[in-house]
């Protein structure tokens, strides 16, 4: 049975990122840029205004107070005209360009103005040079990076490459994600379940992971265990770069999912990791032709199992295949609030809240029935790690902790 670790590395090693595309900056949200960019202008381009008002030269308000007259109103999208001289100034508004000779500006709300004699009279505090305004460059320069490679394009991020001349990107894509659900016990959330049967929790829990992950989900229902209905939802799942397998892959009698994995040409890497909950883990590869891998991944049916193996599992393939700079979850070194006692024969990742306290973090495992207590993730925000073995730990002790 694979450590932990030895299934990360194993997951990586297999999961190769997908080819560069390029794209608009229309389809590049949640995509990963390939190529990192640099600027083509400066920016601002211009001594930019950033509030409307009057460009003053500072010198002419050492106290806050002057009556300076108005040479011409500056238009955002126009060109000043004319330079300030000592005494001089130009109504200006929001994103315009500073004439020559104006180092600051003044808002509007501090000015009052004489259109019968031109001028404006102004009382504020003493203006210094920069007030309200950004200097051409101070931003960033032509050529400067913009973005690096590796980067999750999200609003910000596409906001600033529109802005800086990169209107066609090269990204690494998000993965499309199959998720079945099987067994016979399973009927759909709006069904009241009969004697014997449970809700399909796993498909739409999965499918909200999926999506906070960057990818895109595919859910394809519940298929029963029956090789045949089973045999159908698994090639239509491979169509997908992953496919997500809930239940089915333990030891039972009606545990079909890996043979049938095995009889649709899907080469296993491994099966069964130590930890709890997910000793079940499933996970292997299938090569096709003309398209890359799929990359399957048989979850336990039990939910926490499902949800604790897509954070530290599937995430991980996830972020590879995106090609993120460091795709393995990475712990937080967490103080326990309370002494705990740890029990088993795995390592186990413990539903857990953190909080931070002056700037530590603090972590309280929550109380839980198991793996099929599902309820008692609703307050968890991350896992604790406690090594196998009985163990009291006490509080203050630092843990390993994997915030979700």
């Amino acid at each position: 049975m694979l450590s932990v670790q030895e299934a990360f590395q194993l997951i990586l090693e297999t999961v190769k990122p997908s080819p560069p595309q390029d794209c608009s900056l229309f389809e590049g949200t949640h995509c990963v840029l390939a190529k990192g960019t640099v600027s083509d202008l400066n920016v601002p381009p211009f001594d930019k205004a950033l509030m409307d008002g009057f460009a003053v030269n500072s010198a002419d308000l050492p106290e806050g107070k002057a009556t300076l007259k108005i040479l011409e109103t500056i238009y955002a999208g126009s060109v000043p005209t004319l330079p300030l001289q000592a005494g001089q100034t130009s109504q200006i508004m929001t994103g315009a360009p500073l004439p020559a000779g104006a180092d600051a500006v003044v808002q509007i709300e501090h000015c009052r103005i004489n259109e019968e004699q031109q001028t404006v009279q102004i009382e504020t505090s003493p203006v210094a040079p920069g007030k309200n305004m950004l200097y051409r460059a101070s931003v960033l320069e032509t050529g400067a990076p913009v973005i690096e490679a590796g980067t999750l394009l999200r609003p910000q991020e596409i906001g600033a490459l529109a802005e800086t001349g990169s209107p066609t990107i090269s990204v690494r894509r998000p993965p499309s994600v199959s998720i079945l659900a099987t067994g016979d016990e399973l009927v759909p959330p709006e069904e009241s379940p009969q004697a014997g049967q449970i809700r399909n929790s796993n498909e739409v829990m999965l499918y909200s992971q999926i999506l906070q992950s960057h990818a895109r989900p595919i859910p394809l229902g519940i298929a029963r265990d029956e090789r045949t209905h089973l045999s159908e939802k698994i090639q239509e799942g491979l169509k997908s770069d992953f496919l997500l397998l809930s239940g089915g892959v333990s030891a039972g009698t009606l545990d079909l999912v890996p043979s049938e994995l095995q009889a649709a040409g899907v080469k296993q890497v491994f099966h069964k990791v130590n930890l709890k909950p997910g000793k079940p883990l499933w996970f292997g590869i299938l090569e096709r032709e003309n398209q890359g891998p799929c990359y399957i991944f048989g979850l336990p049916g039990n939910p926490v199992s499902s949800m604790v193996c897509f954070d530290l599992f599937v995430r991980t393939a996830i972020r590879q295949f995106m090609e993120f700079p460091a795709p393995k979850p990475a712990p937080v070194q967490a103080r326990l609030s309370a002494d705990f006692q740890s029990r088993g024969d795995r390592p186990t990742y413990h539903p857990a809240q953190v909080e931070w306290k002056s700037g530590e973090a603090v972590v309280t495992p929550l109380k839980t029935l198991g793996s099929a207590d599902l309820r008692s993730t609703v307050t968890a925000n991350a896992v604790a790690l406690f090594p196998t073995g009985n163990q009291l730990y006490q509080a203050g002790l630092q843990v390993d902790t994997f915030l979700w």
